[in-house]
């Protein structure tokens, strides 16, 4: 099976609970959904449960109430579809630019793996419709701005929702904007009209935040792997030594990703002629390398680790029932806090910290090739005629300037809280705002690293006639293919750096480097 047909396979729901690789596949490359029969027994035998309530002369909060600071009245009986369209349609008040798609797949997704579980009270007909809607292609439009990420991320949710009812605006399967009403009616789908408790069923999730944190973690989990790659042909071009990567220097400090950082790097090393030039402590008078060089297993290491952890956090939310109120396994009806984003904010806001810390070591790897009194003999700004031509001098500004604007973004989003619903949700986790900078965080981070490879590229080419590690010489070769990364007078570089991001963002980089070493870590 390739790569694209394992990406596509379906997801079921209702068995094993989804892995940070079934969102991708569905959330990014379009993977259909599919419901097993035991999760529709579930969902029928609990929506049991809530109609039995619906006439209850007791109140039961989101079925015969109001919501948030107003779930003191009692709503009768026939205004109770008022009510979960009057919910939906006030909640659905975003503003700001269009998420992305892959966003929005997400967070549906998510949304119907909680509804699968039986624990919402939603009807069968309402789930099945809206992964009709998420297989057909069809995506809401959401915006940037309006979930506090406590209860859930209420307001891109309740665009997902509106849509369901055929209300507000999407996009089709071929991008295009249209009303909700017209792409359902086009694929055949029947919009819905909602039932008691259905309304903050759909909007009451940790979904957004959750979709964002697992498409990073895949990002981060490959740009991590092409940060050793651009470490070791940094340590290469620069004329630094790989001793300082042995297995067991970093056994003495039995850091797991430091240990996987420092193997990749050597398998990147192996063979290659500009080290071994060098290698003579005789010939080679320097006793240690920057730290930049030395110590980057050390730095790649915390983020891999950190990546784990939230991983091992996203893991624990995918197979979670987020809503509130929830149906118990024991068939009670109860209010409870789950939806609170704070785990989900916690792991998004470090995440961009060690991201940008990544980027950071990068960037002084790439300004150490720039400068002649530290790039070991090679040329100014890696310039063909220093002077006449500026090289990659702006290049590196580029880079630094990503670089400071990622060092704002790691300021926490979740230590923050703004009271709302007259002081009913009085404290808020922020985790879609941590989830949205740490996007732009991972963005930034694979230009920067794009930018190192083509300084590390350009740096070895200008160690000529002597050759790079085998596994260096396929990722220069492989980014030549795709733009100049070769020394030589100056030129529109902007297209050069955009292939190079290319590259990178798609794991070209990665599998350049593979195809010598085997798999990296």
């Amino acid at each position: 099976m390739t790569d694209t047909q394992r990406q596509q396979q379906p997801v079921a729901l209702g068995g094993e609970h989804l892995s940070i690789d079934d969102v991708v596949r569905v959330a990014r490359h379009g993977a259909q959904v599919e419901l097993t029969p035991a999760s529709l027994d579930a969902v029928r035998a609990t929506r049991g449960t809530i109609e039995g309530l619906a006439n209850d002369t007791v109140a039961h909060y989101g079925v015969s109430t109001g919501f948030g600071a107003l779930a003191t009245r009692h709503i009768p009986v026939e205004l109770r579809a008022q009510l979960q369209r009057s919910l939906v349609r006030s909640h659905a008040a975003g503003a700001g630019p269009e998420v992305e798609r892959e966003v929005v797949r997400a967070l549906m997704l998510l949304r119907i793996a909680t509804l699968a579980t039986g624990r919402t009270g939603i009807r069968a007909e309402t789930l099945e419709t809206y992964i009709a809607i998420l297989n057909a292609g069809i995506t809401p439009v959401v915006h940037e701005y309006g979930s506090l990420g406590c209860s859930g991320d209420l307001a891109p949710l309740s665009h997902c929702a509106l849509a369901l009812m055929g209300e507000g605006r999407v996009r089709d399967g071929n991008g295009e904007v249209m009303e909700a009403a017209q792409a359902l009616a086009a694929a055949g789908i029947t919009p819905v009209e909602l039932a008691e408790k259905e309304g903050l069923a759909l909007i009451n999730g940790t979904d957004g935040m959750l979709g964002m944190l697992c498409l990073a973690i895949a990002d981060l989990r490959r740009l991590v792997t092409t940060a050793d790659i651009s470490a070791a042909m940094s340590v290469e071009g620069l004329l630094g030594t790989d001793d300082v990567f042995a297995a067991d220097l970093h056994a003495l400090r039995p850091q797991p990703g430091q240990a996987r950082s420092a193997e990749n790097m050597r398998k990147v090393l192996s063979d290659s002629p500009i080290r071994e030039s060098h290698r003579d402590p005789e010939a080679c008078t320097r006793v240690q390398d920057a730290y930049s060089l030395r110590c980057a297993p050390q730095v790649a290491g915390g983020v891999r680790d950190t990546i784990d952890h939230a991983a091992r956090v996203a893991e624990w939310e995918l197979a979670s029932a987020i809503d509130n109120p929830v149906v118990t396994l024991d068939g009670r009806v109860e209010s409870n806090g789950n939806f609170h984003g704070a785990p989900v904010a916690y792991v998004l806001d470090f995440l961009a910290i060690v991201a940008a810390d990544l980027a950071s070591i990068s960037e002084r790897r790439t300004d150490r090739f720039l400068d002649k009194a530290r790039s070991n003999g090679l040329p100014p700004f890696l310039a063909d005629d220093p002077g006449v031509d500026s090289g990659l001098m702006i290049a590196q500004y580029t880079q630094a300037a990503m670089v400071s604007e990622m060092k704002r973004l790691a300021v926490p989003a979740s230590v923050d809280s703004i009271p709302s619903s007259a002081m009913q949700e009085d404290h808020v986790s922020m985790g879609w705002s941590a989830a949205r900078k740490l996007r732009r965080s991972v963005d930034a981070l694979t230009r920067v690293l794009a930018i190192e490879l083509v300084a590390a590229s350009r740096g070895i080419q200008l160690r000529a006639p002597l050759q790079p590690a085998p596994a260096t010489g396929a990722v220069i070769a492989g980014l030549g293919e795709l733009g100049n990364v070769a020394p030589g007078p100056d030129r529109f570089l902007a297209p050069d750096l955009e292939a190079a991001y290319e590259a990178v963002l798609d794991g070209a980089v990665v599998r350049s480097a593979e195809s010598v070493t085997g798999r990296l870590s």
